[in-house]
């Protein structure tokens, strides 16, 4: 044995050397899935078919090396395509993908002969039980196999690749070969002595959590929350590309488990309205269980996807549901927080991404350090006095939560046309990313760190590395009834904020879960040791040297006129209740100029409103609660 690993050794360290070039990217274009006409389902139907084949083959064959390229429009940069943008931005000369060779590949059945070698075979799904689609990208991931819908009518995916040439072997039946149901609800969950829950739905995903996620052949710290087929039912509740199929090429990779359930113990839910109300919510809590004792006790969860509250579980147009679309989300939180949950939150509108399996592979650097400000530089400055507080001189001190960037999805597609906006650099901006999303967009943030300004500082979008409700990680734990899981998000945390440098997280959303306690205040400053902006709590807090401030208001008004009125009289409002002069206002994908003209009609209603940087901000907030403790509102 020795030998052999000698042997090994040998080879990886002569290949070093040898300078091999990598291989080609294979290019393989999915734009016409989306060129469809929605009213008829057999286009709806190839559309989905070839997006979840394609997804779960790009996971596997990246899974090692960036491999497999994939174009798919979702918005659009500067009249181009947002997955061409970041190929050419990645080949430029001194980028990662400089030189290397492109080949474009043209046909689904040319993509899978291309990639024979990475396919087992195939896990056929059923297309009258939903969830099936999402039990079969999970058994893609671990098992090497395409996903494919049972559909034996001429021309299907499933006619070409069971029954094509070359066939492909079915190495799992989510269906019976003659289309009969395994799963009905009814008995037995089949393969398990486990009862049926009563729902063809949830048994579905029982028999998946038996069979891998128990077994340990999930990766219990990845997991991933996307629509099920159910989409092909209603394909224009959203951008035609929110079926987010291709998103799930990461999550395949990492060998996640997939699902798609409710969150409300009481209701049942649009897609399963014949189910004891809570069997959904019982379910999901039964994989997290699970996950959480085969890589979420110590790692945290990472939970890509969302509510898909266009289609189901809201009262969101024809959704169904009987709860509103942010109450879902929160309780959602609630629930995925309470088992070491977080979420990757690929929301509405802008939740499509392809490629993260790609963009996994891209060299980070080991660290990418942002300098904090000096007291002796802020007296220079004239913000201290000869005795050290800070010199107001009537001026009240303002900071914008540049965001909403807490998934990859959003950062993906939206970070570029407003990062790259020319008037970025003329007003201090504090960019609020999650950096937990370097696991799948770490090519952005590399990118927006080497062509920041001197007046573009970064934070953490809510809540820490990923979105989670932290009170949920403090005991008692409600939903779960788990020990603290303080400790796992404080050392999850701080690998993050070490790599990039962060010591603020700029927004913390208290929802449907409790309020930060004094453990869980010490856990955040072991992280975040120059500030924290809770949704609650008191207004002002000095906790262990880590300056806490209530979050106060979100401006999100189009016109800047508009929003720098509403913010002029916030704060006039906040004085006459007695608050300190530090004001947070969050915003949501604002682009530079609209800063620059906001902070210009500010200026011109009230000159004494100073727009600060971050380091700036929180520095004299916290000497201002050590001088004087907290403000009484």
């Amino acid at each position: 044995m020795r030998l052999f690993h000698w042997i090994v050794l040998w080879l990886v360290l002569f290949v070093q050397a040898s300078g091999a070039e990598p291989g080609p990217i294979r290019l393989y274009d999915l734009t016409y899935t989306l060129d469809i006409d929605a009213a008829r389902p057999d286009r709806v139907q190839m559309a989905w078919d070839h997006c979840h084949a394609v997804a779960a083959l790009q996971g596997l064959v990246n899974r090692h090396e960036p491999s497999l390229y994939i174009r798919f429009a979702h918005s659009r940069y500067r009249n181009r395509n947002i997955d061409d943008f970041w190929l050419e931005k990645l080949s430029e000369p001194g980028g990662w993908l400089h030189g290397r060779p492109i080949q474009h590949i043209e046909t689904l059945t040319d993509l899978i002969a291309q990639f024979r070698s990475h396919i087992r075979g195939l896990v056929v799904y059923d297309p009258n039980v939903a969830a099936t689609s999402n039990v079969a990208s999970t058994v893609a991931g671990v098992e090497d196999l395409l996903p494919v819908r049972y559909d034996r009518r001429e021309g299907s995916l499933y006619r070409l690749l069971v029954e094509g040439k070359p066939a492909l072997p079915v190495r799992r039946w989510l269906i019976g070969p003659d289309g009969t149901a395994l799963f009905t609800g009814a008995g037995r969950i089949p393969g398990t002595d486990l009862p049926s829950t009563g729902s063809a739905k949830c048994d579905a995903y029982l028999w998946m959590k038996h069979n891998y996620l128990d077994a340990g052949r999930c990766d219990g710290a990845y997991g991933a929350y996307y629509l099920d087929q159910y989409w092909m039912k209603k394909p224009r509740n959203a951008v035609l590309n929110h079926h987010c199929l291709t998103n799930h090429d990461f999550f395949v990779a990492r060998k996640a488990f997939f699902f798609d359930l409710g969150i409300w113990a009481d209701e049942t839910p649009v897609d399963d309205p014949d189910q004891e109300p809570g069997t959904d919510l019982e379910t999901l809590k039964a994989l997290l269980l699970s996950a959480y004792h085969h890589g979420g006790k110590e790692n945290m969860i990472h939970i890509g996807g969302f509510v898909p509250w266009a289609h189901k579980y809201t009262t969101h147009g024809d959704a169904g549901g009987r709860h509103d679309p942010v109450p879902t989300e929160w309780e959602y939180g609630r629930i995925i927080s309470a088992y070491n949950g977080f979420m990757d939150a690929d929301a509405i509108s802008y939740g499509a991404m392809a490629n993260a399996s790609f963009f996994m592979h891209f060299p980070k650097r080991l660290e990418y350090p942002q300098e904090w400000v000096t007291r002796r530089e802020l007296a220079e400055r004239g913000y201290l006095d000869a005795d050290g507080q800070v010199k107001f001189d009537g001026r009240e001190f303002v900071i914008f939560y540049v965001g909403d960037y807490d998934c990859a999805a959003w950062l993906y597609q939206r970070t570029m046309d407003i990062w790259d906006d020319p008037a970025r650099g003329q007003v201090p901006m504090m960019w609020c990313i999650s950096p937990v999303l370097d696991r799948r967009a770490p090519m952005a943030m590399d990118y927006m760190r080497r062509t920041a300004t001197p007046n573009d500082y970064f934070a953490s979008a809510d809540n820490g590395a990923g979105y989670c409700e932290p009170g949920m990680l403090q005991e008692p734990r409600g939903v779960s009834g788990l020990p603290c899981g303080l400790d796992a998000w404080g050392r999850h945390c701080k690998t993050f904020y070490d790599r990039w440098g962060l010591s603020v997280t700029g927004f913390i959303i208290y929802a449907h879960g409790p309020e930060l306690n004094g453990a869980g205040l010490d856990c955040y400053a072991s992280f975040s040791p120059n500030g924290i902006v809770p949704s609650g709590g008191p207004a002002s807090l000095l906790h262990k040297g880590m300056p806490v401030l209530r979050f106060d208001h979100d401006v999100n008004e189009g016109d800047p006129a508009d929003a720098a009125r509403h913010v002029v009289q916030r704060i006039a409002q906040r004085r006459a209740e007695g608050h300190a002069p530090f004001h947070w206002f969050r915003n949501i994908l604002k682009t530079p100029t609209w800063y620059v003209r906001t902070h210009d009609a500010i200026q011109q209603i009230n000159p004494k409103i100073e727009l600060l940087d971050a380091p700036t901000f929180f520095e004299l907030y916290r000497i201002h609660l050590e001088n004087h403790g907290p403000s009484s509102p």
